[in-house]
């Protein structure tokens, strides 16, 4: 069978050589229309680019870092993490980048994140869900090597964040439209930039509703932890005066926190009320329905793959921009109208 070359793919296409090769290494002078029209017609010919060769000739391996640790060892198992990764990916992988998961070993021997990237010849790294504190990840970011972050900023590379302010205050605006008062809110660990913002957006929704901070309970929950939730919301509900909402961390604690009312008795939206946030797609499936902030993961991969990209490719007027992604309310079943009693 015969080696379908570059020149080959060109004339198929009726492209100079150098317009075939930038579609498909991903640049952006090059239209969706004629990249699109490339990667197809490489697909039916069986064109595949030489990787050695396409390194040497642009100094790049054409291959992304991403390094994701997640404490609870929920890994791609994490809905959230999940979706937003494999956004990235495809974004990545339609521009010409393969990926490359980075961790601090490599089988039984230990290495830096940094080592572990050399090692790999990655052109950059996303980072998403790591102790942005810890001196590996330190030693990373202020590397020469491209880096994204996610969710936190490092005033070198780009970032990509959620409107955790933003979302926190629509979603409190919402529960208090509905007459609550008296809320409770379990937020994440208090080690994290996300949990500092929702805090934020919480306290700025009652600020400018006019509500006392004396009826309001604030306390340090889990995140991913259904157990935890279900702990919290029975501590809750044991108070002489319980809260008529309680705002869970994340979507994942509204399993436990149903499994406490529901052994109770308590009716979801009437007797008592619950919000999440993430807006996961499972929520949305269980009755009664969530009241939750989702998050948009698919914008905020693709973000991130593009921002990274242009970091590798065009390093003088890439720069270090923050890129905020807006969250939606999903209203759900879950907050009951007191308004109407």
């Amino acid at each position: 069978m015969k080696h379908v070359t570059i020149r080959d793919l060109s004339a198929a296409c009726g492209l100079s050589v150098s317009t075939v090769s930038k579609a498909l290494n991903g640049y952006s002078d090059i239209s969706d229309e004629t990249r699109q029209a490339v990667i197809s017609a490489a697909a039916e010919l069986g064109y595949f680019p030489n990787a050695t060769a396409r390194a040497l000739k642009t100094s790049r391996s054409h291959n992304l870092g991403v390094l994701f640790v997640d404490e609870y060892q929920s890994g791609l198992t994490h809905p959230f993490f999940a979706s937003l990764l494999n956004a990235f990916k495809m974004e990545a992988e339609s521009r010409g980048y393969d990926i490359t998961f980075i961790s601090s070993n490599l089988g039984a021997s230990a290495m830096s994140y940094l080592s572990h990237c050399r090692y790999r010849n990655v052109d950059g790294v996303c980072l998403a869900c790591v102790d942005f504190s810890s001196p590996g990840i330190r030693e990373l970011v202020e590397s020469a090597i491209p880096c994204v972050t996610i969710d936190h900023v490092f005033n070198r590379w780009p970032s990509i964040l959620s409107d955790n302010v933003g979302g926190m205050q629509h979603l409190t605006d919402y529960v208090i439209s509905r007459g609550h008062r008296h809320i409770a809110f379990v937020h994440g660990q208090r080690n994290s930039s996300v949990t500092e913002k929702r805090i934020t957006g919480f306290y700025r929704s009652l600020e400018n509703a006019g509500v006392s901070c004396a009826d309001i309970i604030v306390k340090e929950g889990v995140y991913v932890d259904p157990t935890a939730a279900y702990r919290v919301t029975n501590e809750m509900l044991d108070l002489k005066d319980p809260p008529t909402c309680i705002m869970l961390p994340d979507d994942h604690a509204y399993i436990g926190a149903m499994e406490a009312a529901m052994q109770r008795g308590l009716h979801i939206g009437k007797d008592i009320s619950f919000t999440g946030f993430d807006g996961i797609s499972f929520s949305q499936r269980l009755h009664p329905r969530l009241t939750s902030i989702r998050q948009d993961t698919d914008a905020i991969g693709r973000e991130a793959a593009l921002r990274l990209i242009e970091c590798v490719e065009r390093p003088n007027t890439a720069g270090s921009e923050t890129r905020l992604i807006p969250c939606a309310l999903l209203q759900g079943e879950t907050v009951a109208d007191l308004n109407a009693t």
